[in-house]
């Protein structure tokens, strides 16, 4: 696809939108379900629209890792080694999601909202957990089967995907809320990177949009994590419940 042959409003509008994503899929999840919307009402094919957008989340995941890190935070091997996991099964996932057809992918991302819906109304409530953190062992093992599967969703939608890894993250092996947003940019780079290339090879994304997204995700995914870091984790928890209840007024309403 030809690369900024004119320039549009919708460029800077994309800026704008990946710049406010960027912040949330940093701090919560469920930016896929803003920017995936609007690539398609931009009029972009479905699939399409659904390579583009993961230029957004890798740029938001790429700066949001080096973030925490220039912070001096990091689960390093244990991110490694659920990414490397998720991204097996991101690529499975990224070739499903091209063998549809853009009707029935449609269908099949509006069940998917209504799923993200109630496990944002219906999930337990993020606390702060004083239990031993559980990253090792028969726990790791466990961990990176059950991102193999969250990476084969990624792969196929990635939509809402960052709540489930959150929650995933936080009851099961009891990370903080800064640990676990700090191993999820880390999973989520890793994966994203294998269904991006499958849908490159695939000529499944548009470049003029995908970058215009990337370039505010990108701002967007550096000032949070930093800012995250900062401010603690008592910040995440306000800012995960308030993105959780407009994402869920938003999908049950609109």
């Amino acid at each position: 696809m030809e690369l900024f042959t004119d320039f549009s409003w919708e460029y800077p509008l994309l800026v704008f939108v990946g710049f406010i994503v960027g912040i949330i899929n940093t701090m919560a999840g469920g930016g896929s379900l803003i920017t995936l919307p609007l690539l398609i009402f931009l009029g972009l094919p479905p699939s399409v629209a659904n390579g583009t957008n993961r230029i957004a989340i890798m740029m938001t995941a790429f700066s949001a890792n080096m973030g925490f890190k220039s912070k001096g935070l990091s689960t390093y091997p244990f991110s490694a080694y659920l990414g490397a996991f998720a991204l097996v099964g991101s690529i499975i996932g990224a070739h499903i999601a091209i063998d549809i057809e853009g009707e029935v992918f449609n269908k099949i991302l509006s069940i998917i909202m209504i799923l993200v819906v109630l496990i944002i109304i219906f999930k337990p409530r993020i606390i702060k957990s004083t239990l031993q953190v559980r990253t090792t062992g028969k726990h790791l093992m466990f961990s990176c089967i059950a991102f193999f599967f969250i990476g084969v969703y990624g792969g196929f939608v990635n939509a809402g995907i960052g709540f489930v890894i959150m929650l995933f993250l936080h009851f099961y092996n009891r990370l903080n809320l800064l640990e676990v947003n700090a191993t999820k940019v880390v999973i989520v780079l890793v994966y994203t990177l294998g269904a991006f290339i499958t849908f490159v090879f695939n000529d499944m994304v548009d470049w003029s949009y995908g970058i215009c997204l990337g370039i505010g995700t990108l701002n967007g995914g550096w000032f949070t994590s930093r800012w995250s870091v900062k401010k603690g984790e008592n910040v995440i928890r306000i800012f995960l419940t308030v993105i959780v209840i407009f994402m869920a007024f938003k999908l049950w309403f609109f």
